[in-house]
């Protein structure tokens, strides 16, 4: 659920410009045109928040801050107070009341930006979205490099995922696009010149709206001075280059908790089937076992009692692999399902070399596996 932030204030102009201020957040502004509606406004909605003009007609600011104050119920919502330059010393008096900030007229956006966010939290609107996102979603990656060529090497490296790489190469240039779109994360080299990694990454950590990005380093592996310095200034982590893309893939996806789950399980045809991918891992076997038992309870209470456990894609059996299909098997075993495997030529013979693997009975054609399923498929054109 958004914040919700009460802007009272007889000026429809201010009003308008609070509102337009934090539309990229996900915060519902609510308004109150003096003391009195304000009040109103606060008992019924409870905000996170107050923006409160000093001078109104009806009630004024002061009026308003003692009554809130005095209300149990609305004593402990922050208020920030407005008022002009001849103000000032007035809302210096009552700050005693329990005023948490106050702003001189006229504003501009970043600074009640800025204000409100020492407050409360402020996060870009659709950040609860993306937290829910899978692997196979569009996900906004900025790579800020003096380097071209980086850039397109990481667009290059991400091409088999629907992630979107924009690329620019300096600090100022990053700012303006952060400014005007939301990041799902940003790679910054840590080698651009006059420090601009360390200066740009220090602008995103202050800025509403970028603190929460998560921002990687980017530098090359024997540079362990960076490296370091990188981690002790905060950054969420270190790239190094030559990049590894299955490890920057991991990454990414644990960066923004991402759903991984689809990149190997998948329902087909009435049967849950397991892929392992051809850049077959340590960290994939990883990822696959963190969600194996949550995937294939949820098939059997949707209904399906059957499993595919597909490793056609594998140019080798070893023994990472060996556990991950044991551990499907032992599942399938406890929970009544019917099971068939797929192998590459490559894989049916070496398990036939393993005293655990020597039995497991591999098709080489997902319409043979599905066959032993007692499933009848059309054969692959």
């Amino acid at each position: 659920m958004g914040r919700k932030i009460l802007t009272v204030d007889d000026s429809k102009t201010i009003r308008l410009i609070v509102a337009k201020a934090f539309k990229t957040f996900d915060c519902e502004i609510l308004e109150g045109s003096n003391g009195v509606e304000g009040l109103a406004v606060a008992t019924r909605e409870k905000p996170d928040v107050i923006i409160l003009d000093f001078t109104m007609p009806i009630m004024d600011g002061y009026e308003m801050l003692s009554k809130l104050k005095a209300d149990p119920d609305l004593k402990s919502i922050p208020v920030i107070m407005l008022t002009a330059e001849a103000g000032r010393e007035q809302v210096l008096k009552i700050a005693k009341l329990g005023v948490r900030d106050y702003l001189i007229k006229p504003f501009k956006e970043d600074m009640i930006i800025e204000r409100v966010s020492r407050v409360i939290e402020l996060k870009p609107r659709g950040e609860a979205v993306a937290k829910a996102k899978n692997y196979d979603d569009v996900i906004q990656i900025l790579v800020v490099d003096d380097k071209p060529a980086i850039v397109d090497q990481i667009r290059a490296g991400l091409a088999d995922t629907k992630w979107k790489v924009e690329g620019v190469s300096a600090p100022g240039q990053a700012v303006d696009h952060c400014s005007s779109s939301s990041p799902d994360l940003i790679m910054v080299s840590l080698t651009l010149p006059e420090n601009g990694g360390y200066t740009l990454f220090q602008m995103l950590r202050g800025s509403a709206k970028t603190k929460s990005v998560p921002v990687f380093g980017l530098t090359v592996k024997t540079d362990t001075d960076q490296q370091t310095r990188a981690q002790q200034s905060g950054f969420t982590g270190v790239l190094t280059k030559p990049i590894d893309f299955d490890e920057l893939k991991t990454r990414v996806c644990r960066s923004l908790n991402l759903d991984t789950s689809l990149r190997y399980f998948a329902t087909r045809d009435g049967a849950l089937v397991m892929t392992l991918p051809v850049d077959f891992s340590q960290s994939v076997a990883n990822e696959v076992g963190m969600h194996l038992r949550n995937k294939v309870n949820a098939a059997v209470d949707a209904g399906l009692d059957k499993m595919v456990i597909d490793l056609s894609q594998l140019k080798k059996a070893d023994i990472t692999l060996i556990k991950v299909g044991l551990n499907a098997i032992q599942l399938c075993h406890e929970l009544s399902l019917k099971y068939s495997m797929i192998g590459s030529e490559a894989v049916c013979l070496e398990c036939k070399n393993y005293e655990e693997t020597k039995d497991w009975r591999l098709f080489t054609s997902y319409q043979d596996a599905m066959a032993q399923l007692g499933v009848k498929l059309a054969a692959a054109a």
